[in-house]
């Protein structure tokens, strides 16, 4: 059982990823998102992931070192990701794409890096970059986000490295069961975004009861059946009450019974692009 915030799972190359930590999807350059990541590395995330379309890693960046001196931890205790977007998917642009990303971030490596979506006929590409960006040791893990199983079939037919994760939006109405299944079959760890459902959850009456019965929020109970159905999850809050109460997760299990029942909320719903069908 995942006992604390820092608690993490071994990668299929070794690397140790936390099971849990903060995205900062749709939180703008400026103070709020500089003092909750700040905040979130000083109360105990040690996993941050951005994106170069968030068009906040320079924030980010601030952060993570204004973040490591007050909480006097080594970089080597954090985790960070970005994502390559998708009009730099190709094999010199995407190497590029990262330079941008490292410098922006002011950082001399990224724990992890993702191909953000799988645009056809670009990802085989930019998927060869990634691994020469592993190869030469300048990014930890790389992997990839909204793959579906048949994309994911199709990238590893001519990859040498087979994907470490892969990040897709993951909640109770949206189990995604065949690609987790696919995922363990092939250990590639999958990571939940979007695991609150942007808040289209809180009103459950399902998810209330079981969280009556803990004590806790429904947010508490949705990421602590993440990580009970081993996803790593990054729920994105720029409130410090809620970055706090986000993690305090580890203190109660769900059961079986209760985990079935979240599960068979799914609706197969997406709050998000479909992978199979996006235009951007």
């Amino acid at each position: 059982m995942i006992k604390n915030i820092q608690d993490t799972t071994t990668l299929h190359n070794g690397v140790k990823m936390p099971w849990f930590g903060i995205g900062v999807f749709k939180v703008e350059e400026g103070p709020e998102l500089v003092n909750a990541v700040k905040f979130a590395i000083k109360h105990g995330y040690r996993s941050i992931d951005t994106a170069a379309i968030y068009e906040n890693e320079e924030g980010v960046g601030q952060a993570i070192r204004e973040g490591i001196n007050e909480a006097g931890i080594p970089r080597e205790e954090l985790f960070i990701t970005s994502k390559v977007w998708n009009s730099d998917l190709g094999y010199e642009s995407t190497i590029e794409a990262y330079e941008t990303s490292l410098k922006k971030l002011d950082l001399e490596y990224l724990d992890l890096y993702l191909i953000h979506w799988p645009v056809e006929g670009k990802y085989k590409e930019a998927w060869r970059a990634l691994e020469t960006l592993y190869k030469e040791g300048r990014v930890k893990a790389i992997g990839v986000s909204n793959f579906q199983a048949h994309h994911l079939e199709d990238l590893m037919k001519d990859a040498e490295i087979k994907p470490m994760v892969n990040q897709v939006e993951y909640h109770p109405r949206l189990t995604q069961k065949e690609i987790q299944a696919f995922c363990q079959e092939h250990g590639i760890q999958l990571e939940a975004w979007s695991p609150l459902m942007q808040g289209q959850l809180l009103d459950n009456l399902v998810l209330q009861e079981i969280a009556n019965k803990y004590n806790k929020t429904i947010a508490q109970i949705i990421l602590r059946w993440d990580l009970q159905n081993g996803v790593v999850t990054i729920p994105k809050s720029t409130k410090e009450y809620r970055i706090v109460e986000n993690s305090t997760v580890f203190d109660f299990e769900l059961t079986k019974e209760e985990m079935q029942r979240i599960d068979e909320l799914n609706q197969n719903h997406r709050v998000g692009p479909d992978p199979d069908n996006f235009d951007f």
